[in-house]
């Protein structure tokens, strides 16, 4: 029987653009090459697509935006193409037909929906959350409203978009001062892993946040500050949900932002979280409960605050988390005996079996 050919897409015009290397990189390296034969293709953060024979190591570290065998190509969105169609330097160009796709591409351009539409269109399986599933998870204000109108507990929170802002910065700064009370988290609704937020401690920290989250985003969340502990749960399958054991993290700084996910390592991980089994139990069946809720396929990390009296609140959902050396999903699932390997070969199963309509 044929190997299976595998594409995995990274980069991306994104500010997660190198993590999304880093995460390629540990999934490239843990594909079954006895199974698949992969494809890497590359996204420049100006948006540009390459079909790419770099190793790995030039992968993670960006060189492989030098390698002198790159070569231009994109993926059709003719299903009658089925592949990536690559333009040789000769002005021809010819297709590399593609059974399954695994888009690593973290945040905006890729987390969001944009890429799983092109993949829809195109009708190639691919790995994670269909089209509506990414968009609604990406977007941390769609994320409050659905979880709030579906009584799962999250922190309080308002909004506004940032041309509201640029009107009536006076009248915005009211509506958040009136609905929290400081401090108050800062987010852009359309930024992953955490970039873009910052805590505001005042009105003059506040309107700072806001200048710099209006830079990431068009749509500005504002949320409660929630004493707990940080506790994340993995969440893998279709229509039937496993959700792991929950992992608890001690972040390095004062939360746990860009940095401390992916540059430092000194936040420390703990599995099992350190709270009671009962709210384990909990944190497992809300992150299963939300993952329907929305629509999730393949896998999700479901992040949360546990607070010291009992209350689990959903801080996000991430369609396509982190696959580093110190990421928290990947541990999750070695922990539930998923390691590496495994694990990637299962999430490219799932892939080939969801349904595409």
């Amino acid at each position: 029987m044929s190997k299976k050919r595998i594409a995995v897409i990274f980069g991306g015009a994104s500010s997660e653009h190198e993590v999304s290397r880093l995460s390629s990189a540990y999934i490239i390296n843990s594909i079954d090459k006895e199974k698949f034969d992969v494809v890497t293709i590359g996204i420049t953060k100006d948006g540009r697509w390459f079909l790419t024979t770099a190793p790995t190591a030039k992968i993670a570290n960006g060189e492989w935006e030098n390698d002198t065998n790159n070569k231009r190509a994109f993926i059709s969105p003719a299903p009658t193409i089925g592949g990536l169609v690559v333009l040789n330097s000769d002005g021809h160009s010819e297709v590399v037909k593609l059974d399954v796709v695994f888009p690593v591409l973290h945040g905006k351009n890729g987390e969001d929906g944009t890429v799983q539409g092109l993949l829809e269109l195109s009708k190639i399986p691919y790995v994670g959350c269909g089209v509506a599933a990414s968009a609604c998870c990406m977007d941390k204000v769609f994320t409050n409203i659905m979880l709030r109108d579906s009584g799962i507990d999250e922190a309080d929170f308002t909004w506004f978009y940032t041309y509201e802002y640029k009107r009536s910065p006076e009248k915005c700064i009211e509506q958040v001062e009136n609905a929290l009370a400081y401090p108050i988290f800062v987010k852009p609704a359309n930024a992953g892993s955490s970039v873009g937020v910052n805590k505001a401690k005042n009105r003059e920290q506040l309107i700072n946040a806001i200048e710099i989250a209006i830079k990431e985003d068009s749509k500005i969340l504002f949320e409660e500050n929630i004493i707990g502990k940080e506790v994340e749960c993995a969440v893998f399958g279709n229509e039937d949900i496993f959700a792991s054991i929950p992992g608890e993290i001690a972040p390095a700084k004062e939360f746990y932002d860009y940095e401390a996910k992916y540059q430092s390592a000194s936040s420390e991980l703990y599995i099992p979280a350190k709270i009671s089994d009962e709210l384990i139990e909990k944190v497992r069946e809300t992150a299963k409960k939300a993952y329907h809720l929305f629509g999730c396929a393949g896998l999700t990390r479901v992040d949360f605050f546990v607070t010291e009296d009992g209350r689990v609140l959903l801080n996000e959902l991430n369609t396509l988390p982190g696959f580093t050396s110190i990421s928290m999903y990947p541990k999750l699932m070695a922990n539930c005996g998923k390691e590496g390997k495994q694990l990637i070969a299962e999430l490219i199963d799932l892939a080939l079996n969801k349904n595409m309509a």
